[in-house]
């Protein structure tokens, strides 16, 4: 068997001693300005308007007709979408890092988180009855064990 020369154990050890460290060297900075540019990227691949245009549209499909522009309306064209935007990039890179930015618009930015994305109204269309109707009875339960506590308080002290 052939013994390595110093120089392939040199290179050898150098490229053994280098792989652990490949993924960092991919890895983005962590500043506000990088935050700032992955949100970008992150809200140029999921457009608010678009979001809530296709959100307004599947989700009045659950009204009368009679009430379905006036709530499209509401979201397309009473909606201030640069200050909501704003709102929303202002929010990620105070909460997200630049890395985590960074996946969230690499994904959204893909055929399959495009794909995604265009499923998202009917979704949440599907899924909002629910909520509303489980956030009425949640508020309805904390109303009435309210209702009771200051009753029971009203009780214990006459």
């Amino acid at each position: 068997m052939k013994r390595p020369t110093p120089l392939r154990l040199a290179f050898l050890s150098l490229l053994l001693a280098t792989l652990p460290l490949n993924p960092l060297a991919l890895a983005i900075e962590d500043t506000p300005e990088n935050r700032a540019a992955e949100a970008g990227r992150y809200l140029k691949a999921t457009p608010p308007a678009d979001m809530f245009a296709d959100m307004a549209e599947q989700m009045a499909k659950n009204l009368p007709e009679d009430q379905r522009k006036a709530f499209k309306d509401v979201f397309t064209k009473h909606l201030d979408i640069p200050a909501l935007t704003k709102a929303m990039k202002d929010a990620m890179v105070k909460h997200f890092t630049a890395e985590e930015l960074k996946a969230l618009a690499d994904f959204y930015g893909s055929e399959v988180g495009k794909s995604a994305m265009s499923k998202f109204g009917t979704y949440m269309a599907e899924v909002m009855p629910t909520i509303q109707r489980e956030a009425m009875s949640a508020q309805a339960k904390a109303s009435k064990s309210q209702a009771e506590e200051s009753g029971g308080d009203t009780e214990k002290s006459e």
